[in-house]
């Protein structure tokens, strides 16, 4: 019976996940012509490719470890409130809106003429050209990222027996010392959980790069885009994705969390 309930989740991987992965796999070995080529694997290893990868990576990187920084402090602070429920509800209704809108918020924030400029203006302030550049792109990025980062690090923090709290109090430590050696290594499986949320979706944006960075930022989402819709290239457009693939299961082995003994 279960082999049968399971049947419809296994058509849907098939069809929806290991077919298109399979199809890239196979749209990377073919040219604009349609013939079988290296050539695609052999140009993602030019210098070109290496530095939008590395570059990809550091944005994702500074992303992550933004998002962290925030969104750590905030999910500590959510599990000592009292109605825990409405404030994690206050940070996820965000995420019900398209990125496209929040994306269009930002613009008329950060524009020169935006909601900040105008606030800079009224206190006789120079405007400030905070569109188009890595500041907006990171800054949207992360308020995008942050309740994708709460919500992990929130449940493994509530989760926590508050009796190992409260015995490291007894036992002499400080709030300090609480924090830095009972609740943070307690936490650290969602923390690596956020890491993968979050790391692995930065390195491949692109819409992002486009609206409030100008196209000054270029990663290898950007670089898919372009393949696939501008030049039509499919092959390397497919052979930019394989590899994007294959780095995001490097991430997801590196910051794999520890299943729990039942």
């Amino acid at each position: 019976m279960k082999r049968v309930l399971a049947l419809p989740y296994l058509l849907w991987m098939v069809v929806f996940v290991i077919l298109p992965v399979f199809l890239m796999i196979y749209y990377s070995f073919n040219d604009m012509s349609g013939n079988l080529t290296l050539q695609n694997y052999a140009e993602f290893l030019s210098s070109n490719y290496i530095k939008m990868t590395l570059n990809s990576f550091w944005y994702a990187f500074l992303i992550t470890v933004i998002t962290l920084i925030v969104s750590y402090p905030l999910a500590l602070v959510i599990s000592r409130l009292k109605h825990k429920t409405f404030w994690l509800l206050i940070i996820i209704i965000p995420t019900w809106i398209n990125i496209l809108l929040k994306t269009y918020a930002f613009i008329g924030i950060l524009g020169i003429n935006g909601i900040l400029n105008s606030v800079l203006e009224k206190f006789g302030l120079m405007k400030i050209q905070l569109l188009f550049s890595d500041f907006a792109f990171i800054t949207v990025a992360v308020y995008i990222f942050i309740p994708f980062m709460v919500l992990p690090i929130f449940n493994s923090i509530n989760g926590i027996n508050k009796n190992l709290i409260w015995a490291s109090y007894d036992l002499g430590a400080s709030k300090w010392e609480a924090l830095t050696k009972v609740i943070i290594p307690l936490s650290l499986e969602g923390v690596k959980s956020g890491i993968q949320i979050t790391f692995i979706p930065a390195l491949s944006l692109f819409m992002l790069s486009r609206l409030v960075a100008g196209n000054k930022v270029v990663t290898l989402g950007t670089a898919i885009e372009q393949q696939f819709l501008t030049n039509e290239n499919w092959g390397m457009g497919s052979t930019v994705g394989v590899f994007l693939i294959l780095f995001m299961v490097f991430v997801m082995l590196v910051t794999r969390t520890k299943k729990e003994s039942i």
